[in-house]
């Protein structure tokens, strides 16, 4: 049966967020460029790669989520995710190699953080019917405020004993967290009800889905793009800067962003809702490699994070209203590979375009260029009022 009751939905959405907080640290990799660079002796491209594949993992099993989802309680869920998310830090905490970091944190722990935070976003939504909007955007911006925090966290580890200590503690509070959210589902029985339960499935048309994916790639291909080098990208155009502060400002704006697009999902038009976001974006990364050097280079940050966590609060919330909230999981695991896409494509090319031209001026352009083709996408979209 369907969890029903206001408090079930506020606790509920409270553990899946609690979860979604500590998951959402994977966004301040950017601070471990450097350091791993330093210690592996490789290059930022390579080093890059660690935070995309993570990405790619994350979105894999998002993307299958909704044949896990049903498998068991809510609270065996959530100890499973952080379990394994421990399990993956802690090996990634020990390695020698820039292999065993892969392993580790790109694979174990991607795949660790897919499962919480895209169960999390499911069943918080599922459990607070009419409010899908808004429970999807406080989970993402839980997620966000992770990001927010993290950064300065993992450099006072830096500091102190390097890359197996940040590592250490994250895995501390994982398991922590970890116990507590799942004692929360318990006290309710919360449980995932998936689409084959209810007689109201629906086929979304293969247009639409491509359309919708195609704007989420543009529109959160920028966002990872800066997420995953915002350090770098602070240091390359002010040297001075202190660079931990980039993520910082990126991550409290995405927190920002995934509150307010999460309750307009669920008030305004979401044609104008998502390419207003890709524009934002757009605009904000050609103003960043144009004047960033100069003038107004946290701003930028502020709206490329801002546009970002509403980007990726906005779509699901569309996906849920657009097909229905019991066909959610499903429909929006498939969009989803977009986010894993651009995760893969994002944080990698930026790296590569960096070694290959000194500087993230280019990227940066190229990033805009997404933005534009995600707005326009979903222009096309909603034109065709058959989605």
């Amino acid at each position: 049966m369907l969890i029903t009751g206001q408090s079930k939905g506020i606790t509920v959405l409270a553990a899946a967020s609690l979860v979604s907080a500590v998951l959402g640290s994977i966004h301040a990799f950017s601070v471990f460029l450097a350091p791993l660079e330093q210690v592996f002796g490789t290059t930022r491209s390579q080093v890059s790669l660690s935070y995309s594949m993570a990405l790619m993992a994350l979105t894999f099993v998002v993307l299958l989520g909704p044949k896990i989802y049903n498998r068991g309680s809510a609270a065996a869920i959530i100890l499973t995710s952080c379990g394994l998310a421990a399990a993956g830090a802690l090996i990634a905490g020990m390695a020698t190699s820039l292999s065993v970091v892969w392993l580790g944190y790109s694979l174990i722990f991607g795949m660790a953080n897919g499962l919480g935070y895209g169960f999390g976003l499911q069943i918080a939504a599922q459990v607070n019917p009419g409010r899908e909007g808004l429970a999807m955007g406080i989970v993402t911006a839980a997620y966000a405020l992770g990001a927010m925090v993290a950064p300065g966290v993992f450099d006072m580890a830096l500091a102190q004993q390097g890359f197996g200590l940040a590592m250490t503690w994250l895995a501390v509070v994982l398991i922590s967290v970890g116990l507590v959210s799942a004692a929360m589902m318990h006290s309710v029985s919360a449980r995932f009800v998936s689409a084959a339960e209810h007689s109201d499935s629906v086929v979304a048309p293969i247009r639409s889905q491509v359309l919708l994916w195609l704007g989420y790639f543009g529109g959160v291909l920028a966002g990872l793009m800066v997420l995953g080098h915002a350090a770098g990208i602070a240091t390359a155009f002010r040297p001075q800067m202190v660079a931990w502060l980039a993520p910082v400002v990126i991550s409290a704006s995405n927190l920002l962003g995934s509150l307010v697009a999460g309750r307009l999902a669920d008030r305004m038009s979401l044609r104008a809702l998502l390419a207003g976001l890709a524009l934002m974006t757009a605009t904000a990364l050609a103003a960043m490699a144009v004047f960033g050097a100069v003038v107004g280079l946290m701003i930028s940050f502020a709206l490329i994070g801002f546009a970002y966590g509403g980007t990726i609060a906005a779509y699901p919330a569309a996906v849920a209203k657009l097909f229905g909230m019991h066909n959610s999981a499903r429909i929006y695991g498939r969009v989803f590979t977009a986010w894993g896409a651009a995760g893969l494509a994002g944080p990698w090319l930026a790296g590569a375009l960096y070694d290959w031209s000194g500087d993230y001026r280019v990227a940066l352009i190229v990033a805009a260029g997404m933005g534009l083709m995600s707005a326009m996408a979903i222009t096309i979209l909603f034109m065709a009022r058959r989605v």
